[in-house]
């Protein structure tokens, strides 16, 4: 499989010490504690503390695998040192894919197609052929055994950062999610059209609380072709063969395209891992163990917690273990997904646990919204599966999308601070709820 990434482009000369480094900050990492009210408003110490780790990170190329990726892995690591963590790089092997990978199974859909056009003969075995890539694009997608991806591509490093805080001897942990690669943009990222939908049928996009079904016209492409070829409906299979087409187009466009600075998506849950480890240590909650998890290559469809969970889960107890991923959290609106699904969507394991999270939030002062699901797939859907306890803070703007998601305009400056913030409080609110309620875990 050719997947050769362009050329990474860095921002600054290589040697270049960052600023706002754990080792820059005046005065050590006692005189930084969020400790109070006055801390924690927007503006105050601990929107600093957001603040430097998405500025420092948003300019470095973090595309999935790559130097960029290592480079932000070992300063998250550092950061949450300094923090007062117990912090380690874990260096994990992932499949690449996503971008060629899908391009190279619609392309199957086109060449079966025009095979089946050109060869009367031959429309049932170009038919099998177009049925088996949609198979194929469905099982990647839907986080299967990825049979075709393990067959094309070989095996590349990434970097998971692992860091331990609260009581290290608990028989209760919560981890939190987060993740540091970065993805590439394309033009299929435009939102004009959502934004104009949102901005003149907001009724509409309010009753809608289960996001467009974007992994379906990918997957109804090679399956026109397939279904054309059989029957012989030359109209069904020029249909398959377009939109095959067009998708092998997209993916195309987004595998070439630059990596984006993914301050929203996900350097705003980078930034919450290193506040909530700062509020924690000023208050550490006696009785729960909290791994703070920053992952690699999730842009590429869950590389990294797919290690995560091969390496920890054997020994995390799934009766005293809860996850909790942090998502996107720079949009004007906090909200809590109930699930997710890009072929069939996928209620979280254990309704009780998001129950609690809403009740830690309004307890906290910061409710979320709920009932809320998504067609595209985060790190969630792997701990879910294997049966832990699993939640999803995420974030969306008026239109109910994620603010600048995959564009180039996804900047420091673009964040919602204050939505992060409401992130971390509810985060520090489950954590202290999961450790004090003598009823959860028994």
């Amino acid at each position: 499989m050719s997947s050769e990434a362009p050329e990474e482009r860095r921002a600054g000369p290589p040697q270049e010490r960052r600023p706002g480094g754990p080792e820059e900050r005046p005065g050590g990492p006692e005189e930084r504690r969020p400790g109070g009210p006055e801390e924690r408003r927007p503006g105050g110490i601990e929107e600093q503390t957001l603040r430097e780790v998405v500025e420092t990170l948003a300019p470095i190329e973090r595309r999935a695998g790559s130097d960029g990726e290592r480079e932000a892995a070992e300063w998250i690591a550092a950061r949450l040192k300094a923090a007062g963590c117990d912090a380690a790089i874990e260096e994990e092997q992932f499949l690449d894919g996503y971008a060629r990978t899908m391009s190279k199974l619609t392309g199957a859909g086109v060449v079966a197609g025009l095979a089946a056009l050109a060869v009367p003969a031959a429309r049932k075995l170009a038919g099998a052929a177009a049925a088996g890539a949609t198979l194929a694009i469905a099982d990647d997608i839907s986080n299967g055994p990825r049979l075709f991806r393990r067959a094309t591509t070989k095996p590349r490093t990434t970097w998971n950062v692992i860091a331990v805080c609260g009581d290290p001897a608990a028989r209760r942990t919560l981890v939190l999610l987060a993740h540091h690669d970065a993805a590439t943009t394309g033009k299929i990222f435009d939102d004009s059209a959502q934004s104009w939908a949102g901005e003149r049928f907001p009724g509409v996009i309010e009753r809608i609380d289960t996001s467009v079904p974007m992994w379906w016209p990918v997957l109804c492409a090679p399956a026109l072709a397939a279904f054309g070829a059989v029957t012989g409906r030359r109209g069904l299979l020029a249909a398959g063969i377009a939109a095959s087409a067009v998708a092998t187009a997209t993916f195309e466009d987004i595998a070439r395209s630059p990596v984006v600075p993914g301050a929203n998506d996900n350097l705003t849950a980078v930034a919450a891992l290193v506040a909530i480890a700062e509020r924690l240590r000023a208050q550490p909650p006696a009785g729960l163990r909290v791994l703070l998890v920053s992952c690699g290559a999730e842009e590429v469809l869950q590389g990294g917690i797919r290690a995560f969970g091969h390496r920890h889960f054997p020994t995390l107890d799934r009766d005293r273990t809860w996850f909790l991923n942090l998502e996107t959290l720079g949009s004007p609106k906090l909200i809590l997904l109930e699930g997710e699904g890009p072929v069939v969507m996928e209620d979280y394991h254990d309704r009780s646990f998001r129950d609690l999270v809403c009740r830690a939030a309004d307890g906290a002062g910061a409710p979320l919204r709920r009932g809320l699901r998504s067609r595209t797939s985060t790190d969630s859907v792997i701990p879910s599966r294997a049966g832990y306890p699993t939640a999803t803070l995420v974030s969306m703007n008026r239109y109910k999308a994620l603010s600048n998601y995959h564009k180039p305009t996804d900047t420091p400056a673009n964040v919602d601070y204050r939505t992060v913030l409401q992130a971390v409080t509810v985060t520090e609110a489950v954590a202290r709820e999961l450790a004090d309620n003598p009823w959860i875990g028994w």
